[in-house]
């Protein structure tokens, strides 16, 4: 692709100036990749509590019916559509003496850190026909404050040029998150065993666990915003007036790696169907939420093996051949592993089986990780592509539309994880402590395990196949990066001019 083809700026040779980003020079100090990995460690924490036990606590605790959430997340989702677009103009078009990106990690954290507690909290004082409006409520105002702290993931591709740098961060936040799920996994130990032991109850465990996961993110988002620095040249006063708001959406929605980029992560969500339901297969089909636990011991151990790869497999082979192949592979696993039953040895969940839906997990999921690593990589070039077509990032437009269209994807993965749950026709049971207990009904059973393999198989195959038309590769991606380097290399020279 040639130069001429950028519609805004002129063409630059990329000899003409120097660039920014050689391979031999490093930016981030020691203290920012800690800073960095550390925000990434704590919202890994968070949303894994969250996105696991949210429904989980709502329906068996506070209430709600599967309809009920299913409501919650529709309503929610009506209101993003109109306040994402607005915080990502906001976030495009801050400019601060603290940067324009880490004002985000402070602002709206009152907001989603009271709200997301109040997730785990059972609303005693409000009569249970009010609680779903209750839930809405909530719901809408952590909503707000995720659409506006979310801005602290779009510094990764301003802290740095360097590509290398960058990726190599990538994958050491990605390692590094791989430890964010083991707090998280010891809930249902703490849930199965701490009510016997010291006569807690179920849903203050909930409670407790939510206040801590907070604590930890609102602490290292304020370590971040005190030792992060954003380098990449961004847009001036005058390059923002020259690409208006309306010109700003219409490369944003015309943006194909964009479009690919959202389309691979809507089917990646529908994987949370099953991952909202999990627990109940535990539960009901093992006998034990504890089992989960012992099972995410073994089945996370060939991620710490993978992802240090990750970057030499992505160097070889390219990021989007490492995700079509991590999608089709899984898809392929999940199918195998629904078909053959999580009971083959046996009519009881005797050990071999217990065995047996370890080991076809562990396979489900060794391409988790390169994908995991190859999402921040293919979504780097997509801003590198608008900035590159363009010549204004417009990144908090870019991530309001992906976090728009996540969300959207959260409230219909959320919407069917409930009403799943009712089409099987899942009651929870509980004994005289309103303890959880079991199902015993064959339909029943069976129709959990079907929620928990057939959904991720739908979401990886879905995901592997929509990254075959990501077009940001090859020459085409060499040819656009030197291009790139040469322009943000002027726009250095011409600032430090001016």
């Amino acid at each position: 692709m040639q130069a001429n083809n950028s519609p805004v700026l002129e063409t630059i040779e990329p000899a003409q100036a120097p660039v920014l980003d050689k391979q031999n020079r490093r930016f981030l100090t020691p203290k920012e990749i800690a800073a960095y990995v550390l925000t990434s460690y704590g919202t890994k924490n968070l949303n894994s509590y969250v996105d696991t036990w949210k429904q989980y606590f709502l329906l068996n605790y506070t209430g709600l019916s599967g309809s009920a959430i299913a409501s919650m997340n529709a309503i929610t989702s009506i209101w993003d559509a109109l306040d994402d677009p607005l915080s990502g103009i906001v976030i495009d078009r801050m400019r601060t003496r603290w940067g324009r990106l880490r004002p985000f990690l402070i602002l709206p954290m009152p907001i989603w850190a009271i709200c997301t507690m109040l997730f785990f909290l059972v609303p005693y004082a409000i009569p249970m026909a009010y609680r779903p409006v209750y839930a809405i409520i909530i719901s809408i105002l952590n909503s707000i404050g995720w659409s506006y702290y979310n801005a602290w993931t779009i510094l990764l591709y301003n802290i740095t040029p360097n590509l290398n740098e960058r990726n190599n961060l990538i994958t050491v936040q990605k390692f590094v998150e791989l430890f964010g799920v083991w707090i998280p996994s010891m809930v249902p130990i703490t849930v199965d065993f701490l009510p016997g032991l010291t006569g807690w109850s179920q849903e203050g465990i909930y409670g407790g666990f939510a206040l801590f996961f907070v604590g930890i993110l609102v602490l290292c988002s304020v370590f971040a915003f005190r030792n992060i620095k954003e380098r990449v040249p961004i847009a001036s006063k005058e390059d923002m007036e020259n690409v208006s708001i309306f010109q700003s959406i219409k490369y944003t929605v015309s943006n194909r790696p964009l479009f690919i980029v959202i389309l691979s992560s809507f089917f990646a969500s529908v994987k949370g169907i099953g991952g909202a339901n999990e627990s109940l297969f535990w539960l009901n089909c093992t006998g034990k939420l504890t089992n989960g636990t012992i099972c995410g011991l073994f089945t996370g151990i060939p991620n710490y093996i993978i992802t240090p790869l990750a970057p030499k497999l992505i160097r070889r082979f390219g990021a989007r051949s490492c995700a079509i192949f991590g999608g089709i592979f899984a898809g392929v696993a999940y199918t195998t592993l629904y078909l053959i039953g999580y009971k083959p040895f046996g009519d009881d969940f005797n050990i071999a089986n217990f065995a047996f839906v370890i080991i076809m997990l562990t396979i489900c999921g060794l391409p988790n990780c390169l994908m995991g690593v190859c999402g921040p990589v293919l979504q780097g070039d997509v801003y590198d592509y608008l900035e590159w077509k363009s010549g204004v990032r417009n990144e908090g437009l870019v991530n309001a539309v992906q976090g728009y269209v996540t969300k959207l994807s959260g409230t219909l993965v959320g919407a069917l994880s409930g009403l799943v749950l009712e089409f099987i026709h899942y009651t929870p049971i509980k004994d005289i402590a309103g303890n959880l207990v079991p199902h015993t009904d064959p339909d029943i059973l069976h129709g959990i395990w079907a929620i928990f393999c057939i959904a991720p198989a739908i979401a990886r195959f879905g995901y592997g196949f929509a990254n075959i038309f990501f077009n940001v590769h090859g020459k085409f991606r060499e040819n656009m990066l030197a291009e790139l380097n040469a322009k943000r290399s002027m726009k250095t020279l011409n600032n430090k001019e001016n």
